[in-house]
């Protein structure tokens, strides 16, 4: 099942994906489906959660990978083979090559995460860290394979590739057979793209809907223009898929298949990884909590059931800190208030008192007194509080204020 260059754009069938399926057996794991009683309630309909985070190397990338590289020519395999990722994809090459004996190489840029960089290497790949952005780690790479005859990889602009990741959907009708909607994050279109060709062969009635992060949406003006279009300088938490540019493979398979692409904020994209942290207990990175933020945003447009495919769980500790006070601020859980008061002794201390009687739980202090804008007998406090609600904040910004205290803006 490989594809030359001069049939790239060939179209995926359910042959095909059927075929991945078969190669995939005792390699990717078929991985749970995953009742959501909290989101059924929101939407009215029963919501299941596609667990691609519990994959093996953490995402679905390992699925595409595989096949793309099983399928390759003898002489192609002795060149080893290249990729570029800033994480899930690298993985997936990296873990892919390694069982099936060739040599990979991975560009990733010099600001990946330390996790994900050494992951890759425990899974058999060689690591070159180039560039400070992904499209300057793809240019190396893409130049490495030409000065060394090493196949390219491609993330999500290939058949196989596309093949490989569709076999989410044949899982998810075998898991699900009454399914009525399939939501899927879209980065470059090859994970949406696959599950769409094997699940409208089998079920043309189920709809499949599409999510994008709003700051790295090329889907839609797209679609629109009926061609890929960029998205300069694409912007979002959710790496995964911060792509620019559809793939020009996926992009046909979409537009005819995909039923509607759908984008989501950045604060969607935090309360979604929360709550998959707090109600399923599972952890997601922001990409793959795309399809929750999709359902959290309109959770009366789904007719159920509904699966929602958790794509990967490759987040970053570091990011993952912020993600989840960025989810808690989004939900009215998290309070940062700086205020003005006067500088003497036990001024904080009735301050904390303040917070106490309306019961803010503190997280944090900064108190500054040498600031060249307070006046001479001014103090600035910053607190950071942990909070019930958006009426908890209400309540809390309004104690303050009676009680006298200036409250910054």
């Amino acid at each position: 099942m490989s594809y030359g260059t001069a049939d790239s754009l060939r179209t995926v069938t359910l042959d095909d994906v059927r075929g991945a399926q078969k190669m995939l057996s005792g390699v990717a794991r078929v991985t749970a489906l995953e009742g959501s009683r909290h989101l059924s309630q929101m939407v009215g309909a029963p919501v299941h959660l596609k667990c691609e985070n519990l994959q093996r190397t953490g995402s679905f990338k390992l699925r595409g990978a595989y096949v793309r590289i099983a399928g390759l020519l003898p002489e192609e395999r002795a060149a080893g083979v290249v990729a570029a990722s800033a994480g899930n994809h690298a993985q997936g090459v990296a873990l892919a090559s390694s069982l099936l004996g060739v040599r990979s190489t991975v560009f990733m840029p010099k600001g990946a995460p330390l996790p994900k960089i050494s992951a890759t290497r425990e899974y058999g790949a060689e690591v070159r860290l180039h560039g400070q952005v992904v499209d300057e780690t793809l240019a190396a790479a893409k130049e490495y394979a030409y000065e060394t005859g090493a196949v390219f990889i491609h993330p999500f602009d290939h058949p196989d590739i596309i093949a490989g990741q569709g076999t989410v959907g044949l899982e998810i009708l075998e898991q699900c057979p009454e399914v009525r909607t399939i939501v899927v994050g879209i980065g470059g279109g090859g994970l949406v793209a696959g599950i769409a060709v094997a699940v409208k062969a089998l079920r043309p009635d189920v709809r499949i809907i599409g999510v994008q992060a709003e700051g790295a949406a090329a889907y839609p003006p797209s679609l629109a223009a009926g061609h890929p279009v960029s998205v300069r300088h694409p912007s979002t938490m959710a790496d995964g898929i911060k792509v620019g540019r559809p793939g020009d493979v996926p992009f046909g398979i979409v537009g005819e298949l995909v039923d509607e692409v759908r984008t989501v904020s950045e604060d969607e994209l935090s309360a979604a990884l929360l709550l998959c942290l707090e109600r399923a207990k599972l952890v997601v990175e922001p990409a793959g909590a795309s399809p929750v933020a999709a359902l959290l945003s309109r959770p009366g447009a789904f007719e159920g059931p509904v699966v929602a495919v958790l794509s990967g769980g490759n987040v970053d500790p570091v990011l993952m800190e912020r993600v989840l006070r960025h989810g808690m601020a989004a939900q009215g859980r998290y309070l940062a208030v700086r205020l003005r008061l006067t500088d003497r002794p036990g001024a904080l201390a009735t301050l904390l008192g303040v917070l106490s009687v309306v019961d803010a739980n503190v997280l944090d202090v900064s108190h500054v007194r040498t600031d060249p804008r307070l006046g001479l007998t001014e103090a600035e406090v910053e607190l950071h509080l942990e909070t019930k609600g958006p009426a908890h904040c209400t309540e809390v910004n309004q104690a303050l204020r009676d009680a006298g205290y200036t409250v910054i803006d």
